[in-house]
């Protein structure tokens, strides 16, 4: 994807140095080109094709604030990996 995206932009700057460079070209014109032809279309594309992996972000956030207070299926708090306790010894 970003492969693609990376062309784009690289095609869509030398168009706006074209413009830029070319005897009726402007730099007004070679900036309209570069919003219009560039920016805008590579942020509209990244957005949407991003959208999958921000649900999937916003899924995982939203598991891993409401997993340590549930705690386990006996009712009891589950010990973070930091918070293990000491096997018990037994007196002989």
């Amino acid at each position: 994807m970003y492969l693609v995206a990376i062309a784009w932009a690289y095609v869509a700057l030398m168009m706006a140095a074209a413009e830029a460079t070319s005897p009726q070209g402007t730099l007004l014109g070679a900036f309209v080109t570069l919003m219009l032809y560039g920016v805008l279309p590579l942020g509209l594309l990244l957005y949407i094709l991003g959208t999958p992996g921000r649900k999937r972000r916003r899924r995982a956030a939203e598991l891993a604030a409401e997993s340590p207070s549930e705690g386990d299926a006996g009712g009891h708090t589950a010990a973070r990996p930091t918070e293990r306790l000491a096997p018990e010894r037994e007196e002989a």
